[in-house]
């Protein structure tokens, strides 16, 4: 038996397929989930999510969510995904260089917090590419 993973946005369902390994990036840290594993609910960070299906590892960027994990069901509520083909590498590398600048020129918390997420995303972006380059 394998783990059945449905990633759920608020505009479309990203991912609904079978694998037999899946790293959630949680707010505690990253949680590996294997078929039997006990029931858990958790918070997603913005981070990659890696899918392993067939040896073959698939990236998806989670932009932080909730997840559950019953009876080798797992189901991730998220406020937004992008799969590694909506990804272009030089343009994640721009990104994350305008949001480290943004972030070293914050004024105001509101700011701050905005920078802070934007580097989040992009670093997200960036370790998903490097995820199918390995």
């Amino acid at each position: 038996m394998t783990l059945n993973i449905r990633v759920i946005a608020p505009d479309r369902t990203v991912w609904d397929a079978n694998a037999e390994e899946v790293i959630l990036p949680s707010s505690t840290g990253q949680v590996g989930i294997l078929k039997g594993h006990i029931p858990l609910l958790t918070a997603i960070d913005i981070g990659v999510m890696r899918v392993r299906i067939e040896k073959e590892w698939q990236p998806i960027i989670l932009l932080g969510g909730f997840a559950e994990v019953k009876d080798n069901n797992i189901t991730i509520l998220v406020n937004g995904a992008e799969q590694i083909s909506d990804v272009n590498i030089s343009t994640a590398q721009e990104n994350l260089d305008k949001a480290t600048k943004m972030l070293n020129e914050a004024k105001n918390d509101k700011d701050k917090i905005e920078a802070t997420q934007n580097l989040r995303k992009a670093r997200a972006r960036i370790q998903a590419a490097n995820v199918l380059s390995n």
